[in-house]
C-alpha cells in the first residue's frame, strides 16, 4: 500500500451487507487497498463478487440505501468519507470522486439532452454560468472523440451508438477534474475496436489530467495493457494484490491461475485448450466455512475448508490468501 502521506484513497476494513428475503448478502468483506494520486488500479474478479458494490461504497451510493449496512473506513484526501453527513458527502460526489457507470444505456436519463446531463455537475459543483457550462461540455466531447460536439450536444442519448455513449460518460465523469475515478466495466458490449480506443483514451486522460483510476472488470485483457497494480477479487474479498507484470506472469493464488488460463494470449504460443473454472461463485447470503475458493480448487486441503486465509505478504509488493501459495510460489521462480 502507498504510503499515508502519498494515498489519495485509503480503503480499510470496508464492509457491506445487505438485507434482503434471503438473509444478510455479504457482497464486501473486510476490504482494504490504497490508491496513489495519479495511480491505475485494476480491481477484477468474476460478476457478482463484489466490485461494483465496492465503487458504490466508496462513491457514497451505499449509504442511500435502506437495507445496506457499511462499516470500515474510506478515507479520501485526509477525510473519512463514511464518517460524514450526506451533506458533506456531495459535493465530493460527481467532483472529486466521479464514476463511469457500467450500462450508459441506463444510466444516461433517455429524457434529458446531453446539454443537460453535462452542464447540470459543472453548474452544481462549479458554480459555472450556463453558457459557460455549455462551452466546457462542447470541449470535453470533442476531447473525447465526439464529431461534431456543437450539434451533438443538442441530441438525446438514444441518438448515439453504444461506443459513442460510453465517451459522453466519460466526459461527464471527467467534467469536473475529478482525482478519482471509477471505471465500471467501461468497455461492456463494445466492440474490440471500440474498446481498444476507449480504454487508450482514459490512460491518456489519466496521464494529462493527472487523475487516479480504478477500472473494474472481470476481463483481465481490459487491465493488462493499462493498469499498473491489480486487486484481485472473490465473494467479496480481495485474494490477490500486487504489480500488474508480476502478477499475470506468476499468480500466487488458485482463483488467479483459473482466471488467467481462461483468457487466450497472444504473448506466447498455446497449444492446450483453455481451461474454465470448475464450479460456480458461492452465494454470498450462505458462504461456505473456510476458504471461500475451496470447492473448486485444485489445492483444497482440510485446512482451507476449516479457516478462512487471511492477506498476506508473498513477496515483495505482492500479497496473497491463500494457504498454498507458497506451492504456486515453487512452481515457477518469482
Amino acid at each position: 500500500m502507498a504510503g499515508a502521506d502519498h494515498t489519495l484513497l485509503d480503503v480499510v476494513g470496508l464492509t457491506v451487507d445487505f438485507t434482503t428475503q434471503e438473509g444478510i448478502v455479504h457482497a464486501v468483506q473486510d476490504v482494504s487497498f490504497s490508491v496513489a494520486p495519479g495511480e491505475l488500479v485494476g480491481l477484477v474478479g468474476e460478476s457478482g463478487c463484489g466490485k461494483s458494490v465496492t465503487a458504490s461504497a466508496i462513491l457514497g451510493l451505499t449509504r442511500m440505501l435502506s437495507n445496506a449496512a457499511v462499516s470500515g473506513s474510506i478515507v479520501f484526501q485526509g477525510r473519512n468519507l463514511l464518517a460524514l453527513p450526506e451533506k458533506e458527502v456531495r459535493p465530493v460526489r460527481g467532483r472529486d470522486i466521479a464514476m463511469i457507470f457500467q450500462d450508459p444505456v441506463t444510466s444516461l436519463n433517455p429524457v434529458l439532452s446531453i446539454e443537460r446531463l453535462m452542464t447540470e455537475g459543472l453548474e452544481l459543483h462549479l458554480g459555472m454560468s450556463h453558457r459557460e457550462a455549455v462551452t466546457r461540455s462542447v470541449e470535453l466531447l470533442q476531447l473525447v472523440g465526439i464529431p461534431k460536439a456543437e450539434q451533438r450536444i443538442h441530441d438525446y442519448p438514444h441518438q448515439f451508438s453504444g461506443g459513442m455513449r460510453q465517451r459522453v460518460m466519460i466526459a461527464i465523469a471527467l467534467s469536473c477534474d475529478p482525482k478519482l475515478l471509477l471505471a465500471d466495466e467501461p468497455t461492456t458490449a463494445l466492440d474490440v475496436t471500440i474498446q481498444a480506443q476507449i480504454l487508450r483514451l482514459m490512460k491518456r486522460l489519466s496521464e494529462d489530467a493527472g487523475a487516479a483510476i480504478i477500472t473494474i472488470t472481470h476481463d483481465l485483457g481490459v487491465v493488462a495493457g493499462m493498469c499498473r497494480r491489480i486487486l484481485v477479487m472473490y465473494a467479496g474479498r480481495l485474494v490477490e494484490v500486487g504489480p500488474a507484470k508480476p502478477l499475470f506472469a506468476h499468480p500466487h493464488h488458485p482463483y488467479t491461475v483459473g482466471l488467467l488460463r481462461s483468457v487466450p494470449r497472444l504473448d506466447e504460443p498455446r497449444t492446450e485448450r483453455l481451461q474454465s473454472i470448475e464450479g460456480l461463485p458461492p452465494d454470498l447470503s450462505h458462504l461456505p466455512p473456510g476458504c471461500a475458493f475451496a470447492p473448486r480448487c485444485w489445492l483444497a486441503s482440510e485446512e482451507c475448508w476449516a479457516a478462512a486465509p487471511e492477506l498476506l505478504a508473498t513477496t515483495d509488493g505482492r500479497l496473497s490468501a491463500c494457504f498454498h501459495s507458497e506451492a504456486l510460489l515453487a512452481e515457477v521462480p518469482a
